[in-house]
């Protein structure tokens, strides 16, 4: 599903990342691990295509296609899922708003054709009875006045709505109690078609989630073990 050769990032002028070589199975729930500030979330924002970070030499491959000079718009419409860490606030942008339009642009981008507003309520209803996400929630602006665990379910509705074929979470467990700690695992459990590529430091989240793989960083290289 991902293939990572010689990838070597820079921000501003500072390197960052070495040598990368990552190699990612579909259906996959692989673990990036290591220490804070060992190149993790460099390397997650490099994949997603973050224009911030420079790839000085090395390539991506996603899904058998060259994606190294794509833009992340483009990288979002052809299964790339991220999931944030810190995510912002957007006054006057309604949830359902947002959701329906990422759904229309994947769903035109994948098959030439425009969603529906019925097919997209329908698929929203499902999504958010699965996640048990209130109804109210979709009115309200994105992430403005929700918690910490709020938006970690919020980041999943989107995810059970886009159904990405690789999804990068970065911690998804920060800020998230238990329960939605549960719930965040119990996802990534019922997608056996999407690649999950997450960060955490938190054993028993990670426990939950039961990972295939697992890479550890140190200083923008790959520990080898």
């Amino acid at each position: 599903m991902l293939k990572i050769t010689n990838l070597n990032v820079s921000l501003d002028g500072k390197k960052l990342l070495t040598n990368i070589n990552l190699n990612i199975a579909h259906g996959a729930r692989h673990l990036l691990a290591g220490h804070n500030g060992s190149g993790k979330s460099s390397l997650v924002q490099t994949i997603a295509g973050n224009p911030a970070y420079s790839v000085d030499s090395g390539s991506i491959i996603f899904d058998g296609h060259e994606i190294t000079n794509e833009n992340t718009t483009t990288r979002a419409l052809m299964g790339i899922f991220l999931g944030a860490q810190n995510v912002p606030e957007i006054p006057g942008l309604t949830v359902l708003s947002f959701l329906k339009h990422s759904c229309i642009a994947h769903t035109h981008f994948n098959t030439g054709h425009d969603l529906s507003m019925g097919d997209f309520l329908q698929r929203l209803e499902s999504a958010r009875e699965k996640l048990d996400i209130p109804k109210d929630w979709l009115n309200r602006y994105i992430n403005v006045g929700f918690s910490g665990g709020e938006r970690k379910r919020l980041m999943l509705l989107q995810l059970v709505l886009t159904q990405p074929k690789l999804a990068i979470l970065d911690e998804p467990d920060s800020g998230a109690d238990t329960a939605t700690q549960d719930q965040i695992a119990q996802t990534i459990a019922s997608m056996p078609n999407t690649t999950f590529l997450f960060i955490s430091h938190q054993p028993t989240f990670t426990n939950r989630v039961n990972p295939t793989d697992i890479t550890t960083l140190s200083s923008g290289q790959i520990v080898i073990e």
